[in-house]
């Protein structure tokens, strides 16, 4: 009887992995398309997308030397854009979101309630029944920079950490930050000393999902920053276009694995940290 319930539990763990296994090939198969491509000339990614570059097709790295100085507008400048504004952008969400959630947490009002409600409920609002407002409010209030447009971003990043470091924090004893009152720490000392060494693991997760959101964004960039003076990977990849509207795909394809190789490294890199802050953001909601 015991040995055919584990012979069972055995072969369903055999029958999840390789389910596990297959849906970890449909998601990186794209990726390996991408660069099985980019090292393709051009006729031959349209032509024979699915096959394996051979020594006609072959196309070396002249499609990354090509994509790389398109145009009058080199794809350094447009990833320096990206990193400043990908770093901006968390820090700032990072901060003020952890405050905010600390506060909410701490302070029993109804106005602390709309505020977190409010925040949870931006989270299911889609971004395009707002898109066009906001990008005639960006222009208004000089947020089209890529320093300004962080201020954006912390708009649309609140709700998912407010919802998280919320979480997180009413599963801290509040007797940790009474000692520090009685100790004669104020509010900001409290918060910066106690509260925020603590938040490390949930700070570790949002940061990561922040990160690998504003680095691929494509949509509020474009809507938002002056195009002849700011663009970020994705806008540059899009304008990646020679006569008459042709694209290189090769060259494109490039590009694509240029922006998509730092995102991948670093998620593999940092995966385990946000189980982590997901699993302690859920302890209390």
């Amino acid at each position: 009887m015991g040995s055919t319930l584990l012979k069972k539990k055995k072969n369903g763990r055999t029958l999840l992995s390789l389910l596990f296994a297959f849906v970890c090939l449909l998601y990186v198969l794209p990726v390996f398309m991408v660069l099985l491509n980019s090292f393709k000339l051009n006729t031959f990614v349209k032509t024979e997308t699915f096959a394996w570059p051979t020594e006609e097709s072959y196309a070396g790295t002249a499609n990354y030397v090509k994509g790389m100085t398109f145009g009058n507008y080199p794809f350094v400048k447009s990833a320096m854009y990206s990193l400043a504004i990908t770093l901006l952008s968390t820090g700032l969400i990072l901060i003020c979101t952890s405050m905010a959630a600390w506060y909410i947490s701490r302070v029993d009002s109804l106005f602390c309630r709309i505020v977190y409600y409010g925040c949870v409920f931006s989270m299911v609002v889609p971004f395009q029944m707002v898109m066009f407002t906001l990008s005639k409010t960006a222009d208004t209030l000089k947020l089209n920079t890529p320093w300004t447009i962080p201020v954006i971003y912390l708009g649309f990043g609140a709700g998912l950490a407010v919802f998280m470091f919320a979480g997180f924090i009413k599963s801290i004893p509040l007797e940790i930050e009474e000692a520090a009152a009685i100790d004669g720490c104020g509010p900001m000392r409290t918060f910066f000393q106690v509260v925020l060494p603590m938040l490390r693991p949930t700070m570790l997760s949002i940061g990561i999902l922040e990160i690998m959101w504003v680095w691929n964004d494509y949509l509020l960039p474009y809507l938002v920053l002056d195009r002849t003076k700011y663009m970020t990977i994705p806008i540059h990849i899009q304008y990646l276009k020679g006569s008459y509207g042709t694209v290189d795909l090769g060259a494109t394809m490039a590009l694509i694995m240029l922006s998509i190789v730092p995102v991948i490294v670093f998620y593999l890199t940092c995966q385990k940290h946000i189980i982590k802050g997901v699993a302690a953001g859920a302890v209390k909601g």
